[in-house]
């Protein structure tokens, strides 16, 4: 494995979560190593979005920790967590619909001060994204919902995080923008951004992956090599319909 010696960014140790009364995490340990991207499939309500939600600090912890690059972060907010270098894309994506593309990178950029380097940036997220700078001055609401995801993650690599968390990038997307979204991961992966995908297309995510873990009813189940998982009977026959 070609990050085997890499240091481990995220650490996700017997974390659990109670959600609405009912336990949605029972005690997740992953760990994401610096320049991975990792996985995590299963069904829907496995429990992989409160994982998320969890380790970004959206929900409160029930037990566990969480290590983002070996400092402790239980119970620190959003806010902190985007300063100390975790950036999440949520699922629904959540771009601000009344501002305009380049507004919205801008914002992505609210804990930093060095406007040379930010406008260096934007230019940088224009390089990868090439339909947002056709469309810089349009207000994100009047765009695709794939533009729009385009914009989300643009936006999360503005703060120059250590760890970006991608929750469902796909979902609700046509065919061909789910291939360039996934295109877009691949290639923001390979600039050396440690990436923790989140994904109810197990084929897709497998693909790209390095690592993978399977969740199931709030457990991980199974983790391993990405290549070798789509190549397990019991996750294709579980995950990819085989």
């Amino acid at each position: 494995m070609k990050h085997d010696n890499a240091a481990v960014l995220l650490s996700v140790h017997d974390v659990k979560v109670a959600y609405g009364g009912i336990q949605a995490v029972k005690g997740v340990s992953l760990e994401v190593r610096e320049g991975e991207l990792v996985s995590l499939i299963g069904s829907n309500g496995a429990g992989k979005t409160t994982t998320m939600k969890a380790i970004t600090g959206l929900l409160p912890l029930g037990g566990g920790h969480i290590q983002l690059a070996g400092k402790t972060i239980d119970g620190q907010g959003p806010w902190d967590l985007v300063q100390q270098g975790l950036a999440m894309v949520p699922e629904g994506r959540g771009v601000f619909t009344r501002m305009t593309i380049v507004e919205n990178l801008q914002m992505g950029a609210y804990i930093r001060d060095d406007n040379a380097a930010i406008a260096e940036d934007i230019e940088r997220v224009f390089t990868t994204f090439p339909r947002l700078k056709e469309r810089r001055d349009q207000l994100a609401g009047t765009m695709s919902g794939g533009e729009q995801q385009m914009l989300a993650m643009g936006r999360a690599l503005m703060s120059r995080p250590k760890v970006l968390l991608l929750d469902e990038p796909s979902m609700g997307l046509s065919p061909i923008m789910v291939d360039k979204i996934f295109e877009v991961i691949q290639d923001v992966s390979a600039q050396g951004v440690t990436i923790l995908l989140v994904e109810q297309n197990a084929s897709r995510a497998l693909h790209i992956a390095d690592r993978a873990y399977v969740m199931e009813s709030g457990l991980i189940t199974l983790s391993g090599d990405a290549h070798e998982m789509l190549h397990d009977p019991k996750v294709r026959e579980a995950y990819l319909g085989e």
